[in-house]
């Protein structure tokens, strides 16, 4: 009987079943009243949906229980349908571009060439999964159907057997279909400016941000990306007080978004002479780098001042005016850049750190109209915010937005972070999945 059920049989149940699932003995009156306002209601004169609304007007509190179950899978299954549906829209215009990508009038215009294969190319994991997908709910049917022949008692568990791992494999691929449906951050393929400046702790703070830079870039190493120092202000001890550097590599803001907040250390520092424990952060801001046409920059709104770069050894320290200093004066924004000799090469650097500063303000603004866009995040990115513990004595990390803790820190600051990053990632496709009424 529910396999008739029609896409808009669907919409009316989860309209009706707005007025239950808040059910209690309390409002049980209010809940039967809602159920009989909609019954006369016109929009609801479908035959299928009074008899299961009628279903509802009830005494027992036990047979509502079933009828709240029976309305969860209805719109489970309404929801599985618009998935499939989506799906279909997303293999047709695969499709489409294919054939668009074959036409001269396109080969012969870069733009469109360009604009059509990228969209091809995020479509692409998404499509193959879902022919992948379709093969073998075929081949499930065509099992399933085998099941009805006559089989002797071997080939009759064989078939059993392939059933099995046909339906496992169904649902795993319906999980990864979920996931691949999942609203993309437009960020997530770009590279990223990381800054990372010592906290409370002195010295020790500005230690601990040496030890991040390293871990970052050991991190990168082992993804095979390319890093980039842009600014740094060394410590007479071997640390930093704050440090700018790029890391450039396909999806690299998508793995290191969730790294933006305030990093605690615990261990007895080198100077404390009388072996106590001391606590130091430092922060972290990963920024995803931005194109030109992204952010609209003045010259007039820029002030460029050069100076005498400072640090450790090279000639050119403290002899040539190679730094350089950028102000955006309408947002009081400054950038600095003096790692290169040259300083047009600094200017370039200062650059595209002062555009993706302003692209991360704009990105804030724009996210602050939204009140609840962050709570469909691991963690509010907030830079005030205590994400993650290293715990020294206890060779320990502790992740405190996901309840994670790992020990083995001497792996995880040389660059081992793909558990880490990993669990975070899973916990925000997770939220993703219930704020898509997918889970």
């Amino acid at each position: 009987y529910l396999g008739e059920l029609s896409n808009t049989d669907y919409a009316y149940i989860i309209y009706l079943y707005i007025f239950v699932k808040n059910f209690s003995h309390k409002n049980l009156t209010q809940t039967r009243n809602g159920c009989l306002l909609l019954y006369h209601s016109p929009i609801v004169y479908n035959c299928n949906v009074i008899h299961l609304m009628f279903n509802i007007s009830f005494r027992s509190p036990q047979k509502y229980r079933g009828n709240l179950s029976l309305f969860l899978w209805v719109s489970y299954r309404w929801g599985e349908s618009k998935m499939f549906d989506r799906l279909q829209e997303l293999e047709d215009r695969y499709n489409q571009l294919s054939e668009y990508l074959m036409d001269p009038e396109v080969i012969n215009d870069p733009k469109k060439l360009r604009d059509y294969s990228k969209e091809q190319s995020n479509l692409e994991e998404t499509v193959q999964t879902y022919r992948e997908y379709k093969q073998v709910v075929q081949e499930y049917k065509d099992a399933k159907a085998m099941l009805n022949e006559k089989l002797d008692s071997e080939m009759r568990e064989m078939v059993k057997m392939e059933i099995d791992e046909l339906e496992q494999k169904k649902e795993q691929l319906e999980e990864k279909l979920k996931i691949l449906l999942l609203p993309k951050d437009p960020n997530d393929e770009k590279n990223v400016i990381v800054e990372i400046r010592g906290a409370a702790g002195g010295d020790e703070a500005a230690l601990f941000a040496g030890d991040l830079f390293r871990m970052y870039t050991r991190y990168a190493e082992r993804k095979g990306w390319k890093t980039e120092v842009i600014d740094a202000n060394y410590t007479g001890i071997g640390g930093f007080k704050e440090v700018v550097f790029m890391i450039q590599g396909k999806g690299a803001y998508s793995f290191l978004k969730y790294e933006s907040g305030a990093h605690r250390v615990q261990r007895i520092p080198a100077t404390e002479s009388g072996g106590r424990i001391h606590t130091s952060t430092a922060t972290v801001a990963v920024l995803p780098e931005a194109e030109e046409v992204e952010v609209e920059l003045h010259e007039k709104d820029i002030r460029v001042d050069v100076f005498c770069s400072s640090g450790p050894g090279g000639q050119s320290v403290n002899t040539t005016q190679s730094a350089v200093r950028l102000t955006h004066i309408p947002t009081g924004i400054v950038v600095q850049c003096q790692d290169e000799k040259s300083q047009i090469k600094n200017k370039e650097k200062a650059m595209k750190v002062l555009r993706a500063r302003l692209y991360e303000k704009q990105l804030e603004e724009e996210q602050a109209k939204q009140a609840d866009i962050r709570k469909n995040q691991v963690g509010t990115g907030d830079r005030s915010e205590r994400i993650r513990t290293y715990n020294f004595p206890q060779s320990r990390v502790t992740d405190h937005r996901i309840g994670l803790t790992l020990h083995k820190l001497d792996q995880v600051l040389d660059g081992d972070l793909d558990e880490i990053i990993q669990a975070l990632q899973v916990q925000a496709q997770t939220e993703l999945l219930k704020s898509q009424g997918m889970e």
